[in-house]
């Protein structure tokens, strides 16, 4: 079953334009949703939840249309959105009695044992947790009510290394049963490498690919060498180099795998890029 079927989603703004936005994420697996701050992830996903409108488009999360079905549905879905408070000075456990009032499945032995596991104290108020334990703690929430579905907007923000990793064990054992799944937006691409099954790639509103993690990173190859072997390479080969840096010792960039041949004749060095390195040189270019 699909949790997550979006066909042509459209927002429009003055300024900014979301261009017929697919995405598809079966139970069971963790899609990493990514591209630089302004490309249409947050856009992506509160108009998937109808807290904006679309111009255009469907959205069915967990079999269910939206907006026909939108009670049910934040049900059945958690989300996390940045910047996101609470009252704050509200306790924790006095904002918690409201919140899952709205909930129909709410699981108060989850919870604690998500607060338990988070360190978060249920008698400080919201404005006393760090940026980190607010983070934590809308998690906590999120995933207290049973949801099928996560959707997380930058999650891992805020968070040192042995706290994201934290998180993102928490995210794999979410889905371990082969019921549950995460669309999961981040710029901290070193997350998605321990945990998404799926990579997504928004820039300027467009999805640019979708595809399995591995077969995204294995379509680009980075490429590096002296200045000389750039020259003598010529304009053909150049123009397949993607976000191409040139300095004082040589050059560096990305290539489609495809073009592999061209940058071995070229005796350029060739390496596996990390999804940063493939982010960094696509947003040069």
């Amino acid at each position: 079953m699909n949790l997550i079927e979006v066909k042509g989603l459209c927002k429009n703004f003055e300024s900014f334009k979301l261009q017929n936005v697919d995405l598809t994420l079966e139970e069971g697996y963790i899609m990493g949703f990514i591209g630089r701050n302004g490309a249409g992830k947050s856009t992506t996903l509160k108009t998937m939840l109808n807290l904006m409108n679309s111009d255009g488009g469907s959205v069915k999360l967990c079999g269910l249309e939206m907006p026909d079905n939108e009670i049910e549905i934040k049900n059945q879905v958690g989300y996390v959105f940045g910047g996101v408070d609470f009252y704050p000075e509200a306790k924790i456990s006095k904002i918690t009695d409201v919140t899952k009032a709205f909930y129909h499945d709410w699981n108060d032995a989850l919870y604690k044992e998500l607060c338990e596991r988070f360190e978060i104290d249920q008698n400080k108020k919201f404005k006393q947790l760090s940026a980190g334990m607010k983070v934590k703690y809308s998690v906590a929430v999120a995933m207290s009510h049973n949801p099928k579905l996560l959707i997380l907007d930058e999650p891992t923000s805020g968070l040192d290394p042995a706290a994201r990793d934290d998180l993102v064990l928490l995210f794999q054992e979410f889905i371990e049963d082969g019921k549950h799944s995460i669309l999961f937006s981040t710029h901290i691409t070193s997350d998605l490498e321990k945990c998404a099954d799926y990579i997504t790639y928004i820039k300027q509103g467009k999805i640019l690919a979708s595809s399995e993690q591995d077969a995204f990173r294995k379509s680009y190859i980075n490429v590096s060498g002296t200045k000389e072997q750039i020259a003598a390479a010529g304009n053909d080969t150049e123009s397949k180099i993607i976000g191409l840096h040139k300095h004082q010792l040589g050059f560096e960039g990305l290539m489609k795998a495809e073009d592999k041949t061209l940058a071995e004749n070229g005796g350029f060095e060739i390496s596996e890029p990390t999804l940063e390195d493939i982010m960094i040189h696509i947003e040069r270019r």
